[in-house]
């Protein structure tokens, strides 16, 4: 798996429409449909359910968000990965540097390994043996960056701390609010993207940078700073080309989360450089991270960041078929098997509930793609053990027969499989433990 992108992909000498194409990419076309059916014959002899990853896909993938980045380094964020052994494989790619991590016990077991050397977690740790634990491992000290964006978590991790004597003053990084408040006669009139962090201001973020150096444990500095993230999810989570079926709708609505995405960006690639600019007259950053795989070829316009995050951008989940900046490859899908007929039009698969995170509704749940001609059932969905799917093709299928999904998003397929069945020219190259199957769970 050491070797698993391929060089000449990667550093952009593919064109993207022939490799998007051939590896699935979002037109669905009859390319797509291949790539699935020869998924399905390289894994006849498995049971479900089974999970792939397109090695010429991801390939193209990587290649792609390189391109969008601009010369800029890319954090993987792993919690659209959650294998170490494609994390390996692409951190091995020029252009890819550090790990944007999603809880503390997972990077101290990330650290543990000399291919992880870089590692920041992206949210707020409340975990205090796991913080016990990095206080007192030098190795783990020296790569893991924890992020902060009030006093009272600094509080929390002080109290936690003074238990511990760390060996080395534990490294963090602010989490600037990125989401974008429409004023209108000097007065917010509207929240548009998450709820994050309380920090907005070049003033939040220097009370907090005096506050972090101020704080000590028997004479010693306890925390050092070096970092500073601003996510705008509004423009790298959101699509911007929406298909609903309703082509006047769709437009209507496309014109209006482009010019709030431009609007956005402005706001947002001005305050940060302001808040950059006020920190480091305190403090000499290491890195100023920003974006999303939505976003890249927007937020490496911004001078004040250092780097970019992207993960989800590696698989190509369903979420990214409607931006218009770029089209990801089709690179992960899993199957489920037919294990019921309720009617001569139905067929019943066993799970297949493998909801992405984020608001309710059909577009976090997994789409049947292969065999084409499948949807689900509107009354029932995804199910947790079960899952009826309706269409032409529900004739054709057979018990024990399998049914191809692409999921929603990216990091939580991984929660469902011991690993990835590594997939080139239609034949099974390898395989790529998950956290699961290297038994770890970490949320």
């Amino acid at each position: 798996m050491m070797h698993l992108l391929q060089p000449e992909i990667s550093r952009g000498r593919a064109g993207e429409s022939s490799v998007a194409g051939g590896a699935g990419g979002p037109d669905g076309g009859t390319a797509g449909a291949e790539m699935w059916r020869l998924a399905g014959v390289a894994c006849a002899e498995m049971s479900a359910p089974v999970a792939v990853l397109h090695l010429p896909a991801l390939s193209f993938n990587a290649g792609s968000l390189l391109r969008r980045a601009g010369g800029k380094p890319i954090r993987v964020a792993s919690k659209s990965i959650r294998s170490r052994d494609v994390l390996r494989a692409v951190l091995a790619q020029d252009g890819y540097a550090g790990i944007l991590a999603f809880t503390l016990p997972e990077a101290l077991w990330l650290a543990s390994d000399d291919a992880f050397t870089d590692i920041v977690v992206a949210y707020p740790t409340a975990n205090g043996p796991a913080l016990r634990a990095l206080a007192a491992d030098p190795r783990a000290c020296s790569r893991v960056t924890l992020m902060v964006d009030s006093a009272e978590q600094l509080d929390w991790m002080a109290g936690v701390l003074a238990q511990a004597a760390p060996v080395a003053p534990i490294r963090l990084a602010l989490d600037l609010d990125a989401s974008w408040r429409p004023r209108v006669g000097g007065r917010d009139v509207g929240h548009i993207g998450v709820r994050r962090s309380p920090l907005r201001s070049g003033a939040d973020a220097i009370g907090m940078t005096l506050d972090i150096a101020s704080r000590r444990l028997g004479g010693q500095q306890l925390f050092q700073l070096v970092g500073l993230m601003a996510y705008e999810a509004q423009i790298a989570g959101l699509q911007d080309t929406p298909h609903t079926g309703n082509r006047v709708a769709d437009l209507a609505k496309s014109a209006v989360l482009k010019q709030i995405q431009r609007s956005s960006m402005a706001e947002v690639t001005e305050r940060r450089g302001n808040v950059v600019a006020a920190v480091t007259n305190i403090v000499e950053l290491e890195f100023v991270n920003g974006g999303g795989t939505g976003s890249l070829e927007l937020t490496t316009q911004d001078p004040s960041v250092t780097e970019l995050a992207a993960g989800s951008g590696l698989f190509g989940p369903t979420l990214f078929d409607g931006y218009s900046r770029f089209k990801p490859a089709h690179a992960v899908g899993f199957a489920a098997q037919v294990v019921r007929r309720p009617a001569p039009d139905i067929v019943t698969v066993l799970g297949g509930g493998w909801i992405a995170s984020g608001p309710a509704g059909p577009d976090r749940s997994p789409a049947p793609v292969y065999p084409p001609g499948l949807a689900m059932v509107g009354t029932e969905g995804a199910g947790e053990v079960q899952t009826p799917l309706r269409g032409p093709a529900a004739a054709r299928l057979r018990i024990g027969d399998k049914v191809w999904f692409r999921h929603a998003k990216s990091g939580e397929v991984c929660e469902h499989v011991d690993a990835l069945m590594v997939l080139d020219g239609g034949h099974i190259v390898g395989g790529a433990p998950t956290y699961r199957g290297e038994g770890k769970a970490f949320i």
